[in-house]
């Protein structure tokens, strides 16, 4: 099974599509369809990862280990589900590729699919018994690495096939947080409208809203608000009107003072938010509130 030229070749045309070479050099006995490069690497591999359905067929039909793995773990159909191929997956199923193998991240062929955004495939992979529930080793779910990428579509898909909408990670980041961290609004406010927990704080004491206002993400900070996050100092002694202030956003800052944030509100270090900017604009919102509260 070392690598030789001939086998060389071979990985050369499953990586090409070409499959009359890849025929020619598999029918002339000389070389082994499971024949692997230094990483464990096999042609079908290859010709799955790249899509070429004609050769993954003949390297099937030659006898190829559809699941054998790689040295990381991964197995054809996590690269064909990696790169959304849903013609080769179907495939592979149909000759008992297993849904089951996890690479050295703990990352399975539905969890590639949905880190990628690939929703036919994350549909064909359920229906072929792939848990839902897999996570990688750091507790990221299914739907943690849709939202992550902002695939609607995947998201609207694992909910209604019973992905847990407020599974977080090892270290507390729910979906709904890491999809504020990025700035999907369509997604959270799909996730909101599921019952995703609005204020879930990460392990340092960060929320959805908080991150969303260090960011300036107006649109997540709307759809957000329409579920009545706290507005008052976080476990980690901070609040998102702080955060927006400090981050020099006065389109954020407006829509936080508009939604009830108190300008009168100390942090941890017994700072209000007016003396952490030098901002005009922004220091006069923050005086017309006050004013209001005390009127």
């Amino acid at each position: 099974q070392k690598e030789t030229p001939l086998a060389n070749a071979a990985f050369w045309a499953a990586r090409k599509g070409n499959l009359a070479l890849l025929q020619l050099l598999l029918n002339s006995g000389r070389v082994d369809v499971d024949c692997k490069d230094s990483l464990g690497t096999t042609a079908l591999m290859v010709a799955s990862y790249y899509g070429h359905i004609d050769c993954v067929r003949e390297l099937v039909l030659q006898g190829a280990d559809i699941n054998l793995q790689r040295e990381s773990g991964a197995t054809p159909l996590f690269f064909a589900a990696q790169q959304g191929h849903n013609d080769v997956v179907k495939f592979l199923f149909e000759f008992g590729a297993s849904t089951e193998f996890k690479n050295k991240d703990g990352g399975t062929a539905l969890l590639a699919a949905c880190q990628y955004g690939h929703a036919k495939v994350v549909d064909t992979l359920l229906k072929h018994g792939a848990n839902i529930h897999d996570q990688l080793y750091d507790g990221a779910s299914a739907i943690f690495l849709a939202a992550q990428g902002g695939y609607l579509d995947v998201i609207r898909l694992l909910l209604s096939s019973g992905a847990k909408v407020n599974q977080p990670r090892q270290d507390g980041t729910a979906p709904l947080w890491i999809a504020s961290q990025m700035g999907h609004s369509e997604v959270v406010r799909v996730m909101l409208l599921r019952g995703a927990e609005r204020d879930a704080a990460r392990d340092d004491g960060t929320t959805a809203l908080l991150k969303a206002a260090i960011k300036g993400y107006n649109n997540v900070i709307e759809e957000l608000l329409k579920f009545s996050p706290t507005l008052g100092l976080l476990k980690n002694g901070t609040s998102a009107l702080h955060a927006a202030v400090l981050s020099g956003n006065v389109r954020t800052v407006a829509l936080l003072l508009e939604a009830g944030a108190d300008p009168c509100l100390r942090n941890k270090a017994n700072e209000l938010p007016a003396e952490l900017t030098k901002n005009e604009r922004i220091l006069r919102l923050l005086r017309m509130k006050e004013k209001q509260r005390k009127s």
